[in-house]
């Protein structure tokens, strides 16, 4: 059945089942003009938003729309994650061509269920229109996070280790393989198109981070150098980063060399690994290190004098300016 045979109400009825996870702090959740919602005391509210635009964001000749659900809440819980915070809310609004089926829409919406599903997250509110042509989601979601463990890009200081959790540049090769219809050639290909369909937001070593000292952090959405760029500049500092202390995945060393592509500029450029970027102490950082072996941590530079910028070393010990060059919408 298409969407224009079922009707936009009946739609909302077939999709707000089972979209409140956590009631507790639900007054109200779909179904009114509004959600009403319990906030928890003496906690700050985090909201962010992100939109998938269908051809910028995704094609659907290469995912799924389960895969397309969960990733589109994926993305704005790692914004949550990299301030520090826990999910509590989304929103979801979503623009559908009239010729999309409804099994599609359903679908989609199991995939966000199931991660609102896996971090207790409630899907209370949206909007569904339809789109003259593409398909269009746009997420809004909520947070919490103590006053004290609030993260910001604006708080690095001379001294200071640069930080990353697991690996970087997987999703950006995931990408170039699916682009290349290659992904099915080899089985190590798999897990990198897997990150790339499919992203776990880090809010467990958001969290945890913060409670250590953490000075600043950014998920890695739009590229290691875009991210340290811009936390490098919100806290008017330089950075050092080694370029073979970066941590690329085993897969990734493969799949690189098959493509004859560089694992480094994959981590650097690729984007959408959703990871976190922060800066702490020496100090907390040893103790941040015991017993965090879930975490997947891994120093790969230090916080220097700003007017010494955000450099690159190479294993010989040159040193080159890296740039922002991750993605950008508008150039």
């Amino acid at each position: 059945m298409e969407l224009k045979q079922l009707g936009e109400f009946a739609l909302i009825d077939l999709i707000k089942k089972d979209t409140i996870k956590n009631k507790g702090n639900v007054v109200l959740g779909i179904g009114d003009d509004a959600a009403a919602l319990l906030p928890s005391p003496g906690q700050l509210q985090l909201v962010t938003t992100d939109m998938l635009v269908e051809q910028v964001h995704f094609d659907l000749r290469t995912t799924t729309p389960r895969q397309l659900g969960y990733k589109a809440i994926a993305v704005n819980l790692s914004d949550i994650a990299a301030m520090g915070g826990s999910p509590r809310h989304v929103v979801v609004s979503i623009a559908l061509p009239k010729h999309l089926s409804v099994d599609f829409v359903v679908a989609l919406y199991e995939g966000a269920k199931e991660i609102c599903e896996e971090f207790n997250v409630n899907i209370v509110g949206g909007d569904t229109v339809a789109s003259p042509q593409g398909l269009i989601i746009n997420v809004t979601a909520m947070g919490e996070v103590a006053p004290e463990k609030l993260q910001k890009r604006s708080g690095a200081s001379v001294g200071e280790l640069l930080v990353v959790t697991g690996t970087l540049g997987d999703s950006g090769c995931g990408l170039d393989l699916l682009q290349k219809k290659e992904w099915k050639k080899y089985d190590f290909f798999m897990p990198l198109v897997t990150k790339h369909l499919v992203p776990l937001p880090q809010v467990e070593a958001g969290g945890k981070l913060a409670s250590f000292g953490t000075t600043s952090m950014n998920d890695i959405s739009d590229g290691l150098a875009s991210e340290v760029n811009e936390i490098a500049k919100a806290s008017q500092v330089g950075m050092r980063i080694y370029k073979d202390k970066i941590p690329l995945s085993s897969e990734l060393r493969d799949a690189s060399s098959r493509l004859d592509k560089s694992g480094i500029k994959y981590a650097l450029y690729g984007g959408e690994d959703y990871q976190l970027v922060f800066t702490i102490s020496s100090e907390n950082f040893k103790l941040l290190s015991q017993g965090s072996d879930r975490l997947n941590l891994t120093v790969i530079g230090e916080v220097v004098e700003e007017q010494q910028g955000v450099r690159l070393v190479s294993e010989d010990g040159k040193e080159t300016l890296l740039e922002p060059k991750g993605y950008n919408h508008f150039r």
